[in-house]
């Protein structure tokens, strides 16, 4: 027991410091509106979809997980989501200061959860049910250094 509360402890230090290290490469790219790839998106489109990505699924699951017996999730989809609420004129600064507020609210949540708490169990519509609220965590954790890796990538 004692070793996953260590790796517990250790995943949400490791989401606060990706987090940061995420905020800090978007805001240090010349021009975030550029381009990363030839069809892809720019900087602060991958920051706005790594923001909403967050708050509206990781933590949203994450938090049902532990206030609600075996919640259900329906899929939700990123790209759809972004057709229909980008906003161009959002300032990066303040997508990536959110993202980070809300990441590090929710490690403060979590911090505080009782240890039988993180395996209380959800479900997906799709793809069924076992999903525990550490299974949310660290799918957040992955998506954002995903994110990351593509914007670090950029500065090369």
């Amino acid at each position: 027991m004692k070793e996953l509360n260590e790796y517990r402890n250790h995943l949400l230090e490791k989401l606060v410091s990706e987090t940061k290290e995420f905020r800090d490469a978007c805001l240090a790219v010349p021009d975030p509106f550029a381009p990363l790839s030839e069809d892809g998106w720019s900087t602060h489109q991958i920051a706005t979809h790594t923001r909403d990505v967050h708050t509206l699924v990781y933590r949203f699951r994450a938090e049902r997980t532990a206030q609600e017996q075996n919640p259900e999730f329906q899929n939700f989809d990123g790209d759809a989501y972004m057709a229909e609420n980008y906003d161009p004129d959002e300032p990066l600064s303040a997508i990536v200061d959110g993202l980070l507020a809300s990441v590090q609210s929710l490690v403060m949540i979590l911090s505080r959860l009782p240890v039988d708490g993180w395996s209380r169990e959800s479900r997906h519509a799709t793809f069924g049910g076992g999903f525990t609220l550490q299974t949310w965590i660290e799918r957040d954790l992955a998506h954002i250094e995903e994110h990351l890796k593509t914007v670090k990538m950029s500065e090369q």
